[in-house]
Parts: structure tokens; sequence; C-alpha cells
């Protein structure tokens, strides 16, 4: 039962190999980013509906028969969609927001996540049972807008908790475990319905972040079809955040002009990224869950060559080749991950990786303006938490302010 509340989490992602080249056919590798969103919900008694996202400043309340009488007047006009793949009507969005106050076109991160949210609660709700009376908050350990899929993390953590809160699927986590997980059949539901709140966000998102989110691991994406890896290792990284901002519709025109401009040696570039993916597919599936230092130094090889041709792509920047400077000059190898032209990189740490050494080169990137995170790749996906599996930070951001 979930009358005292649930806590829950899932992770963000970040692209190993395959960026821009997925845009072409070719094979891309997504992993869990162990960089998580967090969820508490609980029974509001007040007959309220109430959501708090400090990280984007929303602090929401609406009366649960007005949102009751809201679904009502589209009785039969696509609330159920979410499972059925039928993404939410323009008119439902306009309606929900004029109720929410909310700007036509407002692209902001507080109005996008108010929207995603009011449409989950109700399509929820109209298939499944009432609009539930509850409190929610979520924190995130996740930057936005950084392509770390934190949207994607917050759409699967509100999927999961209003699933459960309405009955649709189980509360798995028994007295005493720490850490629960739902059947296959379940994380289905929840990333049908998280692929919905990412439409609300995103408008046409390829599916790969909420589904990363609900199955954590990684997946391999090509042609619209997901595929999870089988047996993937935790992974130890850097993830570095040059902040840098940058527009993934620019870079990815760009690509596509080039490409068209110097078919003969991009097309090849495009192939060479491909044949990467595979290869680091292949081998990361032959890794044990605790992998000796004796397979990096071929993920470390893939890692330069993939930086190099996105370099050749066009969406380097000189920020990024600070980053690889930096990380070089500790024995470490990373490259950019997502849409270049600034934003993330990714640095493999080995098993073997002096602390020392980790933390002299976290000094150095933040030196640069940078901001770092040690991490893994690999993550579980969508999660219930007993209060006694969370650390301090974690407990602290989601107690009452």
């Amino acid at each position: 039962m979930w009358a005292r509340g649930l806590v829950l989490s899932a992770p963000g992602k970040v692209i190993l190999h395959g960026e821009h080249a997925v845009v072409h056919g070719k094979a891309a590798l997504a992993v869990a980013l162990d960089l998580r969103t967090f969820l508490r919900l609980r029974p509001c008694g007040e007959g309220r509906l109430r959501v708090r996202l400090p990280g984007v400043g929303v602090l929401r309340s609406w009366d649960t028969p007005r949102l009751q009488a809201l679904r009502g007047e589209f009785a039969g006009k696509r609330w159920e969609g979410g499972a059925a793949g039928t993404p939410a009507g323009a008119e439902q969005l306009d309606a929900l927001r004029e109720f929410a106050g909310i700007a036509a076109g407002a692209s902001a991160p507080e109005s996008l996540a108010t929207l995603a949210f009011l449409y989950m609660c109700l399509a929820i709700s109209a298939k499944y049972g009432d609009v539930p009376s509850v409190d929610i908050l979520v924190w995130s350990e996740l930057p936005t807008g950084a392509g770390l899929g934190s949207s994607a993390a917050y759409a699967v953590c509100l999927a999961a908790a209003l699933l459960t809160a309405c009955g649709a699927i189980s509360c798995p986590l028994k007295e005493g475990e720490s850490t629960a997980r739902w059947t296959e059949e379940e994380l289905t539901l929840i990333n049908s319905w998280a692929f919905q709140g990412e439409r609300v966000i995103h408008g046409n998102p390829s599916g790969v972040d909420n589904a990363v989110g609900t199955w954590g691991g990684a997946l391999r994406y090509q042609s619209g079809k997901i595929t999870p890896l089988q047996r993937v290792p935790t992974l130890r990284i850097l993830l570095t955040n040059t902040k840098v901002p940058r527009s993934t519709k620019v870079l990815v025109a760009g690509v596509k002009e080039k490409i068209l401009k110097f078919p003969a040696i991009m097309n090849p570039v495009l192939d060479s990224i491909d044949a990467i993916s595979q290869e680091c597919q292949s081998l990361l599936e032959a890794m044990p869950a605790n992998p000796s230092p004796d397979y990096y130094p071929v993920l470390e090889e893939l890692f330069d060559i993939n930086q190099h041709h996105l370099n050749v792509m066009g969406v380097g920047h000189p920020s990024l080749d600070r980053l690889c400077r930096v990380t070089a000059s500790h024995g470490l190898h990373s490259k950019l991950t997502g849409a270049g032209g600034g934003g993330c990189g990714i640095t493999l740490l080995r098993p073997d990786t002096s602390p020392l050494a980790v933390e002299a080169a976290k000094r150095d990137l933040c030196a640069c303006g940078f901001e770092c995170w040690e991490t893994n790749i690999g993550a579980p996906g969508v999660t219930l938490h007993s209060a006694s599996s969370l650390d301090a930070r974690v407990l602290h951001a989601l107690s009452e302010s």
C-alpha cells in the first residue's frame, strides 16, 4: 500500500556513441546516467492536488473537483490515449493552458512541466479512476536543458507515481525492502504514459529518453527501433557540463548541409560512427558486471575516434576541445555527448584510476568554469525507494519546506 506515501526515482541519460549519425539512420547507444530525479507522493486529505517543482520554481495547487469537471468536458475525446499511443489533442492542451494560466506558445521549463503534469493527471485518472488528492514534490540532480534527459526522468517519475496512486499498477515495495521495481508489463505501461508526457513537453520526441528512464541500463536506437542491450556493466564516468548553450536544431541542420555538400567524404564518417556503436555494443555485452581494467583500452580508443569524427562533422566546440585536453593531461579519455557545440562531455574512469587523479581532473575542469559530477552509467531505471535507502541530501531535499 502507498497510503503513507511513495518515494521513487528515474535516471537521466547520455548518448555514449552515435550522436548526429542517428539522424541519418545509423545506430546510437543511449545509457542511463545515475544522476536521478526523485519524486515524493503523499496523500492530501483536503480534496486538492498539489505539485512542487523547486528546481524550476513551480508551486501549484488545484481543487480536485475542479479538475474532475475539466476532465469531464473532454469525456470521450482521447483522454484515454496514453497507453494506446494517442498524443494529447491541441484542444485539450489549449484548455489546460487556459486553466493553468499558461500563455499560448510558452516554452519555459516551468510552463511545460506544469502542462505535462496536468495532462498526465487528467489522462491517467480518466482511464483508471478519480483524480487523486495527493501532494507531489519533485527534486532532481539533473540540470535542465543540458541534453541529459531531465524532462523524461520527470515524466517517468510522474507516470509511475500517478499509475500507482490510481491503482493501475502495483506498489511492489515490501516492508523491510530498501528498493523495488515493477514488473516488465507494468514498466511498459509506465513508459507509454511517460512518452505522452514527453510529447506534451517536446512535441515529437524519439522515445529514447523515457525508455532509458524506465528500464535503465543501455539501449540501442536505430531508425525508430529501440532495443535494450543485454548484461550492461556499470561504468564510472565524469560528466562535465561546459555550460555553453547550443541549439540542437542548428547543429543538426549544419551536419545535414555538410553531408549534402561532401557526400563522398561525410557518408564514410557516418558509416564509421555506426561501426563504433556496433563495436561498443559488442564489447559492453561481453563485459562482466565488474569488469577488469583490461576491457578499458578499447572503450577509450572508441571515445577518441568518435570525438574526432564529431569534430569533422562540425559539432565540436573550443570548450569541448579544452575538456578533452584537460582530462587527457590526467591520462583520461573524453568525448562530447548529445548535440555538441558546447553542452556536455563524458570522461571514462577505469576501475584502477586513482582517486587523486579523479579529484585533480575535477579540480582542473571546474577551474575552466565547467560543472563536473562523478557518477555512473548503466544505472537502474525507475525505482521505488524506502526512506532508509536514500542518502541525507535526497532526504533533505524531499523533506517538508
